[in-house]
This record gives C-alpha cells, sequence and structure tokens, in this order.
C-alpha cells in the first residue's frame, strides 16, 4: 500500500468524475505542472489503485432501455457446478456483470435488454438453461445514480 496525500485524493475524485481529463487540466486545477501531475497518475497505476479507464456507453441510446438485476440461486454447489455456470453466463452479450456473491444468492448479474419482451427471451433462452441455474428474482432498473464511492469521504 503507497501513502496517498490529498493531492492524491484529489486526483482520484477528479478522474473517478471524468475520467478524460488530461494531466495539464488536472495539474492547472490542482497546483501542478503536466509532468508533476502525470507522473502522480503514473504512480497510482503502478500501485494498482488506478486499474484501468473504461468507456460508458449510454445503453438506452444504443437501443437498450431495460436493466435488470437477477439474483441466481444454483440447484447444485460445487466447484465444477461453479466454473460451468461462470463460463456459461459470462458468453451471453446481455450479461453485463457476474458476481459471485455471498447471502441469498449465489450470482448477481446486470443484464441488459431491448425491452421487457426482450429481457424475457434472455431469461426463458438463455439464463433459465444454463448448467447449474436454479431460483431466480429479477429487480428491473427503475434509475440510477454514480456515487464517487469512498474517494468522497478523502480526508482533506
Amino acid at each position: 500500500m503507497i501513502d496517498l496525500d490529498d493531492i492524491d485524493h484529489q486526483i482520484l475524485l477528479a478522474l473517478s468524475r471524468d475520467v478524460t481529463q488530461s494531466a495539464s487540466a488536472l495539474g492547472r486545477r490542482f497546483g501542478l505542472s503536466q509532468p508533476a501531475t502525470w507522473r502522480r497518475i503514473k504512480r497510482l497505476q503502478d500501485a494498482g489503485i488506478i486499474a484501468g479507464r473504461k468507456l460508458d456507453l449510454d445503453k438506452e441510446k444504443l437501443g437498450f432501455g431495460v436493466t435488470v438485476f437477477l439474483g441466481v440461486k444454483l440447484a447444485t454447489k460445487g466447484r465444477a457446478s461453479l466454473e460451468d455456470f461462470e463460463r456459461a453466463v459470462s458468453a451471453i452479450p446481455e450479461v453485463q456483470t457476474v458476481e459471485h456473491v455471498l447471502g441469498m444468492y449465489d450470482y448477481r448479474l446486470r443484464v441488459t435488454a431491448r425491452d421487457i419482451s426482450d429481457f424475457e427471451r434472455v431469461l426463458r433462452r438463455r439464463i433459465m438453461t444454463l448448467p447449474g441455474a436454479g431460483n431466480v428474482e429479477a429487480n428491473v432498473l427503475l434509475s440510477e445514480e454514480r456515487r464517487p464511492g469512498p474517494l468522497g469521504a478523502a480526508p482533506s
């Protein structure tokens, strides 16, 4: 673990809100030169604190207006069952995230679909036929607010 100072926290918070900001823009904002800012960002990347940058697509504008969270309980347990399920569910393009969780369900999936009937097709023909799939609970996403996470509580 590396020591992070206030500027590091501010850079991380700024990047979590808009990853497209350049090192020179961040440097001007925090009173640093572009090379000094770039070195800080590189240090954070090398330490694994910044693990990557991602493209955030507008699913609705691409025609995917429904997001559903599924809780999936496997019918059978065991390492082979987990691996078979994970391999099969990862091949479904509508499944955006696969999370192995502790609790009532074994997995939490984030599924995008064009509409509810498209989601029903994905559920019936793809997800419910997966190896080991048992009980499923669906929660349709109504709205979403993005939060910076623990960085919002960074020391000042």
